[in-house]
């Protein structure tokens, strides 16, 4: 069998367009944070939440964008809501960056007496969010 220039030019494009393509649930980022979040929540936190207020009170909210994004952009994309198959935006980042905050620190602690509002919370929102996508893109670049 002889490949020809353009044919190895083609097997390298759709090898490099899959490799762009983001995998939602089987995402490195996403199965990284998941597995930091359980480590967090039930073995580090209970051995070293009182000596650690990061640990105890923000690490997890780091980890919101990054495991809960990719669950939401693939039911999204299952009901037609999400045009492409591609790593998440910037855009689709910020949007949720805004509205998981607006809910979780202002709508539900203020109208439904659940949780509390704490500006903590949004700030390893967004770092979170910062980290995330800067991962993403590196992995579009």
């Amino acid at each position: 069998m002889v490949f020809t220039t353009r044919t190895l030019k083609k097997i390298a494009m759709a090898l490099a367009e899959q490799s762009r393509r983001f995998r939602y649930l089987a995402d490195s980022l996403f199965s990284g944070a998941v597995i930091l979040y359980a480590l967090n929540r039930w073995w580090l936190k209970p051995r070293f939440g009182a000596a650690s207020p990061f640990l105890h009170d923000h690490f997890n909210d780091c980890l919101l964008i990054p495991v809960a994004l990719p669950p939401l952009l693939w039911i999204f994309r299952k009901l037609g809501l999400r045009t492409h198959d591609g790593m998440p935006t910037a855009s689709e980042v910020l949007e949720w960056t805004l509205v998981w905050p607006l809910l979780f620190e202002w709508v539900f602690p203020r109208f439904f007496h659940l949780g509390t509002a704490d500006l903590g919370d949004v700030l390893s929102y967004a770092a979170g969010a910062v980290l995330s996508a800067g991962f993403w893109l590196m992995k579009v670049c």
